[in-house]
């Protein structure tokens, strides 16, 4: 069975490092590094004026910069693991050298690869060397005879600022482990919305909490979680038992976060039920922080970017949309979320809930004059109707996976007075980066313009009094201070302009090219 796992496993991590090159930060050496910043602005009649957002257009590798270039000995890749990975691509001209920040965390995941491998057997990683029965049957037996089996391996949280390669470092170690291993590389978003259903179809057993755990750790004692961060209170609350029961079944945890872990859930409700897993998460993994202070995502080139900056330009953004879905047309769709619901988008306009056997309408959310429609993979929504209303990352999945592209018009800048539209468009822009969809979208303001009204309480304390108290009332009285939206907003900042990068537009166009070859393919053979 190995045998033939590993020639199947060669194949896929082969096609990973083909089309996952940008967003592992994976770029070719070309000719031409260097280009010219680049910015357009179009001008319709009167005297509307927009602004093609555009960022400097230089082709850097996100990974590693050759700046601060930074070696590794021949010693320490002399055995398997993401260090041999990492000399192989620069070796091959994939990979530029690295900066050293990026470079000591690639030997700390190198030192837990070794480790993990050491400890392969006692671990349990291995799906295969596991009997059914026993994976079956495992929770049973543990109501009956209590015991807890903790990894002899600690994890490893890596946490540092936004686009220095934390999730790019995280997949290189996670693909080079064995294919045949229980392991799994999920977004912390996609990771919660899974615990919540697997709870509802478990409702009244004693401790749901225990049997989830069992089920995932059965499917995963290797279990990577991208973008850590906790802004609920549900997840706030059932993380600690979560985690307490997934570490004692021998769950390593390997995680990456912008937040250190005594910041994680700073100033929110109920924290201190929340602090008890911090000390579970710093005793079963080691704290790593990459110290580089470079956003990669920003050192891309974006000439061909969806972008537009100003008001009132539904026009332009319906014209670039229909080029989109050339001569298809736009019809009802139905989104499959999470938990038996589904999104339903009808020509009448109507748009409702399904959950079980019930329909909810909920068409008197929608205005009339904005209809959410779609054709061709792609999607066309107002503002207002993804992050005015109700609804939450479970829903944001489902249109992903519906829809490779999403249209969006009329993004404002953010304040307190839309707080929690602000919260809602963090996650979508989250939920897009982590499926690679598009984005096109008019917004008032740049990126960074749209969350300038958005800071931490030490960025607040450090602001400058004004001279007068009418004057600062003014001023800041959509002055927005939150700790959890303040670190947020640099991450979308951040991924905003990684997707409208020319890099991330191309990788986007191969992706789709590819999946419909293979749709076609399909369709012969069918």
């Amino acid at each position: 069975m190995r045998a033939a796992v590993r020639p199947v496993r060669n194949i896929i991590t082969a096609f990973r490092h083909q089309t996952s090159s940008y967003s592992g930060a994976v770029i070719r050496r070309r000719s031409h590094l260097i280009g010219s910043n680049a910015s357009s602005v179009y001008r319709l009649p009167g005297d509307a004026e927009i602004h093609r957002f555009l960022f400097p257009a230089i082709f850097v590798s996100k990974a590693f910069s050759t700046d601060t270039a930074a070696k590794v000995n021949i010693s320490e890749v002399n055995r398997a693991g993401p260090l041999v990975e990492y000399e192989r691509r620069i070796a091959a001209g994939e990979l530029v050298d690295g900066d050293a920040c990026q470079v000591g965390t690639l030997r700390e995941l190198q030192r837990l690869y070794d480790e993990i491998v050491e400890s392969a057997d006692a671990c349990r990683l291995d799906r295969y060397a596991v009997p059914e029965k026993t994976v079956r049957n495992q929770w049973f037996w543990s109501r009956l005879m209590p015991q807890s089996s903790y990894s002899p391996v600690k994890g490893l949280y890596l946490y540092g600022g936004v686009g220095t390669g934390k999730t790019m470092l995280m997949d290189l170690f996670f693909d080079q482990l064995p294919g045949n291993w229980r392991k799994k590389r999920i977004h912390f978003h996609d990771f919660m919305l899974n615990v919540h259903s697997r709870l509802q179809r478990h409702k009244g057993v004693a401790d749901p909490l225990e049997v989830v755990a069992g089920e995932i750790s059965d499917e995963a004692i290797l279990l990577c979680l991208d973008e850590f961060m906790v802004t609920d209170v549900a997840d706030a609350l059932i993380l600690n038992r979560l985690f307490r029961h997934l570490f004692s079944n021998g769950v390593i945890l390997v995680a990456t976060s912008n937040r250190a872990p005594d910041n994680l859930y700073e100033g929110g409700l109920q924290r201190d039920l929340f602090l008890p897993f911090i000390a579970t998460l710093k005793e079963r993994c080691v704290a790593h922080e990459i110290g580089s202070a470079v956003d990669y995502r920003k050192l891309t080139s974006a000439e061909q970017g969806f972008y537009f900056i100003g008001k009132d330009l539904s026009g332009i953004l319906e014209q670039k949309f229909q080029q989109l879905i050339g001569e298809h047309v736009a019809s009802p769709q139905v989104v499959e979320v999470v938990m038996g619901r589904t999104l339903q988008v009808r020509a009448r306009l109507l748009i409702c809930i399904q959950y079980r056997y019930q329909l909810i309408d909920l068409s008197f959310f929608f205005s009339c004059d904005q209809v959410p429609f779609g054709a061709n993979g792609c999607a066309y929504f107002s503002f207002e109707e993804l992050c005015d209303k109700p609804l939450g990352a479970a829903d944001y999945f489902g249109l992903c996976k519906n829809f490779h592209t999403l249209a969006l018009e009329g993004v404002p800048k953010f304040g307190l007075h839309n707080r929690t539209a602000a919260y809602r468009f963090v996650t979508l822009v989250d939920v897009m980066y982590e499926n690679r969809s598009r984005l096109l979208c008019t917004a008032e303001g740049s990126p960074q313009e749209l969350f300038e009204n958005i800071v931490t309480v030490s960025d607040a304390q450090q602001m400058a009094p004004r001279t007068s108290s009418r004057s600062r009332r003014n001023d800041d009285s959509d002055l927005c201070v939150d700790n959890e939206l303040g670190f947020a907003k640099d991450r979308t900042i951040s991924r905003l302009t990684e997707m409208n990068s020319k890099e991330y537009l191309e990788q986007h166009a191969e992706e789709r090219q590819l999946s419909q070859e293979v749709a076609n393919a399909d369709a012969v053979q069918a």
